[in-house]
């Protein structure tokens, strides 16, 4: 999938963190506090947990440690809830001022056995990400999986929004998780307003009285989830106040399919087409389309706290995303010197390749034989460029299996996300016929796709060692190539013969063969070529034979 940079690395501002950690842990026993004292135990730390009659444990990203040997008992827990105060109605408890949360596990009798102390941060420059986003004035809607950092950014982007472009913000702050606890919010919202909710269920409500009651430009909100708040957020935007939001979900696809949150990028309805305007987009008579304009223009895709995918015309995308076709959104890394990179994905036909008149055939599934192709021990590779990490993504397989074998064999592949962030595609056989929506963005990417068997890990390894070596010897050929001009317009004579030799059976076969039951004999090839065809055909289930002789010899397709 070629990436092509849209805009020179920019240097941005160093990121800033502050979590006031030590007025949490005075908080905790004696022997937590002992052991988080230095400063690379504080270092990414995550939360606390204390349960009774378990040893505590500090969470970090990937990796728990115990703090102590000795269980917790009843009498710590009740020390460390009598110095919090009185819990909210949701299991909420905070330090005023700071952005910590204590969240408590209640027993049957309503006694807390359980403490949940998450560690609560600051951090300033990450809105660099979509800096340029907020002076447009549209609604912007953050997405992402749990601990990404949606809430640290919607925080800072509050503060700027406030505090550098002057505008009127209020911030909509269910248990206290943006601004802190206390009636003063924390000083990272900046200037910024900030509104309390009682009771999460309460939250659309509060949205509702922010507009009416105090003339905001702004209206920021945490977690939008259930529908009544879908449908506040709507009439918010249609007041003419711009929105700015976190929702359920990892990316645009996943609110599309939810029917409880599908009206925020404008909801989902189901339309019967006229014979002539179904053959026009040769679709079916019933197709899904956009109910409505969306209630937020723009949506940023959270993959990691560095890299973003924005999608700055969400009407479009998720038109795109309706019709089977492929979502290109911008992609936006921030490298470890502060430096944001922009990126934007340029589809096939725009590409340089693509300039060429040239036929192009459907990628197909590839099958993945039983047992892998061994190198001759006695063969030397020649040294070349180094190749870059191989991102694949799995259809059908969970992310964790295939993380598992790129681990255990130390493979230079890195698992995507989506389609569109992919260089292959890996599907389970009946995964294709479930979800044709994968087939179809790989199909407009140009991607190949690996069909397996099942989703064992000797079938993932064969599988990722086959690409990985098709990709060298690919780059092996490139770099012969650069070398020798004569061999570089060979190849690329034996490619599009090639190609136009494998669209012709495709053509052939889905024109004639299969919906007219009428053999079809196609123009002489090389035997290369005509190898290829056959191949093209038995994925048809189809039958073939070679005619003729010499130069002349060509491949008849008979049908089933």
């Amino acid at each position: 999938m070629p990436d092509d940079p849209v805009s020179s690395p920019a240097p941005t501002a160093p990121q800033r963190v502050t979590d006031d950690l030590d007025r949490l842990l005075e908080l905790l026993p004696e022997v937590v506090q002992t052991s988080l004292a230095t400063e690379e135990a504080r270092e990414q730390l995550l939360e606390v947990v204390l349960d009774l009659g378990r040893v505590p444990e500090a969470r970090y990203p990937g990796q728990v440690r115990a703090l102590g040997q000795l269980p917790l008992e009843r009498s710590d827990l009740a020390a460390v809830v009598e110095r919090l105060g009185i819990f909210g109605g949701d299991n909420r408890a905070g330090i005023e001022r700071t952005l910590h949360r204590i969240s408590a596990i209640r027993n049957r009798s309503g006694e807390i056995v359980g403490l949940t102390c998450r560690v609560g941060r600051a951090v300033f420059g990450t809105v660099a990400m979509v800096r340029d986003l907020l002076d447009s004035g549209e609604s912007l809607l953050l997405m992402g999986r749990p601990g990404v950092g949606k809430t640290t950014a919607l925080r800072e982007i509050a503060r700027v929004l406030a505090d550098d472009l002057g505008k009127r913000v209020v911030v909509i702050d269910t248990s206290n998780e943006i601004a802190g606890d206390g009636d003063i919010p924390h000083p990272a919202i900046g200037c910024a307003r900030r509104m309390q909710v009682a009771r999460p269920e309460l939250q659309h409500q509060v949205m509702i009285e922010a507009v009416e009651n105090h003339m905001p430009e702004v209206i920021v909100i945490d977690e939008i989830g259930t529908e009544l708040e879908a449908q506040a957020a709507r009439t918010i935007a249609e007041r003419g106040v711009m929105l700015v939001a976190t929702a359920h979900g990892n990316a645009l696809e996943n609110l599309i399919k939810n029917p409880t949150l599908s009206d925020l990028v404008g909801g989902i309805q189901s339309v019967t087409l006229g014979d002539e305007e179904a053959r026009r987009r040769r679709t079916q008579k019933t197709v899904l389309e956009r109910a409505a304009e969306p209630t937020f223009s723009l949506a940023v895709e959270m993959h990691s706290r560095h890299r973003w995918l924005v999608h700055r015309d969400v009407a479009r995308t998720v038109d795109l995303l309706l019709r089977g076709q492929s979502a290109r959104p911008q992609v936006r890394e921030l490298g470890a010197d502060g430096r944001l990179q922009v990126e934007e994905v340029v589809p096939p036909a725009a590409s340089s390749l693509a300039s060429r008149p040239r036929i192009v055939p459907r990628p197909l599934p590839l099958p993945v034989p039983d047992e892998p192709d061994e190198p001759d021990p006695g063969e030397t590779r020649p040294a070349g460029r180094p190749l870059p990490v191989l991102r694949v993504y799995g259809a059908g397989i969970s992310r964790g299996a295939l993380e598992q074998v790129v681990r255990a064999r130390q493979l230079p592949v890195e698992v995507a996300g989506s389609v569109e962030l992919a260089d292959a595609v890996l599907s389970l056989r009946q995964q294709l016929g479930r979800d044709p929506h994968v087939r179809r963005q790989a199909q407009d990417l140009g991607l190949p796709i690996l069909v397996l068997k099942s989703a064992a890990p000797p079938q993932l390894q064969r599988a990722l060692e086959r690409v990985l070596e098709r990709r060298r010897q690919d780059r092996a050929a490139e770099d012969r190539a650069a070398q020798d001009p004569a061999a570089l317009s060979a190849a690329s004579s034996q490619g599009d013969d090639a190609l136009a030799g494998l669209e012709e059976c495709r053509l052939a076969v889905e024109q004639v063969v299969l919906p007219h039951g009428q053999p079809v004999e196609l123009l002489p090839r090389s035997d290369r070529v005509r190898l290829m065809q056959a191949e093209l055909a038995s994925r048809y289930r189809l039958r073939t034979a070679v005619f003729g002789r010499g130069s002349e010899q060509r491949l008849r397709v008979f049908p089933a």
